[in-house]
């Protein structure tokens, strides 16, 4: 396991958030996380993240210290630096030489597609550019485990299928880990080996779902009669939760 969750619950002023929720990420699965909004999907997501503590329970992570990755639904990009300084914050911050840092930024710009912009600042990226910068700066470090939030709500719908894709070929690259966050029952199908659905909140695992096939997806899967059936099964184990 490079991470898990055990029987953990978080409580907020306003009351009970999570659990009890147990979650297990072996080395290199990719695991999404679906359900109702306020079911504790990014509360989840930032215990494993250690951003935050649990009210009970216990959360192990086998990933050291700058072996864990975030991508948020906001690029949350530094206005004022360029793409290719933003990429090599994580590793400047981390104490790594600047020429380095910046050469493994410009690596990591090159393998989302943004090989020619590392001069760009923010405001003159899409938000689909945009995107690929913050997942250029989660790359830098080479991640045992990335942890994404709904890093691709506010896309089009072309432009976050050409971003899944892109996810799973640097996947299979450097197989890091991945747990993702998504609203949507296809995106999920599509890029994780495994779906676990929620209930609402306090979350719980109200079921999962395996997807077989391979990663990342060969050309036309979602047309396939398996990926169909897959999500048909994602979306009645939500429409017994909602109903």
């Amino acid at each position: 396991m490079i991470a898990s969750l055990s029987d953990v619950g978080v409580d907020y002023p306003r009351g009970p958030a999570l659990g009890p929720f147990s979650l297990g990420i072996g080395a290199g699965e990719i695991v999404a996380l679906v359900g109702p909004s306020g079911c504790g999907k990014s509360t989840a997501l930032r215990l494993l993240a250690g951003l935050e503590q649990p009210t009970r329970g216990t959360v192990a992570r086998a990933a050291g210290r700058g072996e864990t990755a975030v991508v948020f639904q906001a690029p949350t990009l530094a206005p004022w630096l360029t793409a290719r300084a933003n990429a090599a914050l994580p590793l400047e911050l981390a104490g790594t030489a600047r020429p380095e840092a910046l050469a493994r930024a410009d690596k990591a710009l090159a393998r989302v597609g943004l090989a020619g912009a590392e001069a760009a600042r923010p405001a003159q990226l899409s938000g689909g550019m945009a995107m690929r910068v913050s997942l250029a700066r989660a790359l830098t470090t080479q991640p045992r485990l990335l942890l994404l939030d709904e890093p691709f709500a506010a896309l089009d719908e072309i432009t976050r299928r050409a971003l899944a894709d892109d996810v799973l070929k640097l996947w299979a690259d450097i197989r890091p880990a991945i747990v993702f966050v998504t609203h949507n029952v296809e995106e999920a199908v599509y890029m994780a080996s495994r779906v676990v659905v929620m209930t609402a909140g306090p979350g719980r695992i109200a079921g999962e779902v395996a997807i077989d096939g391979p990663l990342p997806r060969p050309a036309g899967f979602r047309t396939t009669e398996p990926f169909r059936a897959k999500a048909e099964a994602v979306s009645g184990l939500l429409s017994g939760i909602m109903s």
